[in-house]
């Protein structure tokens, strides 16, 4: 009888489990969509186009992003009030949430898996926490001028050896924090970029990263490869001789593209695209598009850049084939069309149209709509397979 027990126990516990979880399954197929008016964000599964779960209780969500642990079933999202929220895809629950700073602009998780570090504007500076336990293991300030000011923090990426890359808007400089080693992390002060950097990207070998800048011509690039990292300036002339126009939302680096021996990056100020030599980083050409770009996404395989724009002219998506540096396919999918994700290998992409209260989703071969999800002011769009790729 007792063995029997024992048994029954098991079983029930396992029932219990199953129940709890839903359904028994994998977190490959999953993501997050941000629903950034109600504080709240949905479970997606890719495969059959359908909303599993809904989290709500996750604050100020107006300028969210998400990263995920190594094993894909937890979300770390970052909110725009300073709050860091780990989720729970499977059980579709909130694990534990902090509030870590004032006002907070995205973060990083570390390369393995263990650190997730927050970019901070109020009061700035970076927080390092316990990928596990949320629990904070280092403050990393970042005083600039004659005052106690600390500068605002951004373009947050992780870099292979449990290292983080920032740039430091106000204070104009690029900092990493190293935690290889075992104790508090060595910060290094790489330099200085030029004024006002607003966001970077490192690219996904983990060999360069590139930040934007708002207050001068150029983007300041490094190359982590080298012995002694030191900042350049790439692309100082860009647009020179034309007036700038006005900039209604920074571009975005994180969406850009490497194909065919070049990157592709949205220009401050002018309705372009930037083509750029991926070993030289000289100019190659520009593309003209139909207004600000914010983000231009790249497929995972390269060929084609997905492109979004800056109010009013938001409500356009134009597609540009990297060879050839022309446009080969334009849609309206509606008002505040803000965010593009691929699945893994890039044959759908999902679009959060906010104004419409829907996520479209597309054949990126045809351009077909194939459907759509009905979602509460939808923003950023977050799929697990980011888990294994450096720098998202």
């Amino acid at each position: 009888m007792s063995l029997l027990r024992v048994l029954i126990s098991a079983l029930l516990l396992c029932w219990i489990t199953a129940t709890q979880a839903g359904e028994l399954r994998g977190t490959g197929d999953l993501g997050i969509i941000v629903e950034r008016a109600s504080g709240s964000v949905v479970i997606v599964d890719t495969t059959v186009h359908r909303i599993v779960s809904r989290i709500e209780g996750l604050g100020d969500l107006s300028h969210a992003s998400a990263v995920f642990s190594r094993d894909q079933r937890y979300g770390y999202v970052f909110g725009r009030d300073g709050g860091l929220t780990k989720i729970d895809l499977l059980l579709g629950r909130i694990v534990k949430r902090t509030m870590q700073a004032g006002n907070s602009i995205g973060g990083a998780i570390s390369d393995d898996g263990t650190l997730v570090a927050v970019s901070n504007y109020k009061p700035g500076g970076i927080k390092v926490f316990d990928a596990q336990t949320l629990e904070q293991v280092a403050d990393i300030p970042t005083p600039y001028g004659t005052g106690n000011e600390r500068s605002k923090t951004v373009g947050l990426v992780d870099a292979p050896g449990r290292r983080f890359l920032f740039t430091l808007y106000d204070a104009g400089e690029i900092w990493m924090a190293d935690f290889s080693a075992t104790g508090a992390p060595v910060v290094s002060k790489i330099g200085r970029t030029g004024r006002l950097p607003y966001d970077a990207l490192i690219t996904g070998d983990g060999r360069h990263y590139i930040a934007g800048l708002f207050g001068e011509d150029g983007l300041a690039h490094i190359d982590l490869w080298a012995d002694e990292p030191k900042i350049r300036t790439i692309l100082p002339d860009y647009g020179k001789g034309q007036k700038k126009l006005p900039v209604y939302k920074m571009p975005h680096l994180e969406g850009w593209a490497e194909a065919a021996g070049r990157f592709i990056l949205p220009a401050v100020g002018l309705h372009q695209l930037l083509a750029v030599d991926a070993l030289t980083f000289e100019p190659i050409g520009t593309v003209k598009v139909h207004s600000q770009p914010i983000f231009a996404v790249a497929r995972p395989d390269g060929r084609h850049v997905w492109v979004n724009f800056a109010h009013p002219d938001n409500d356009t998506i134009q597609v540009v084939d990297v060879q050839c540096l022309k446009i080969i396919h334009e849609f309206k999918p509606g008002p505040a069309a803000l965010h593009m994700e691929f699945t893994p290998r890039g044959h759908q992409v999902w679009l959060s149209v906010r104004d419409a209260d829907e996520v479209q989703i597309y054949d990126t071969r045809t351009f077909a709509m194939l459907g759509t999800l009905k979602v509460k002011k939808p923003s950023g769009i977050f799929f697990t397979s980011r888990a294994t790729r450096i720098g998202l």
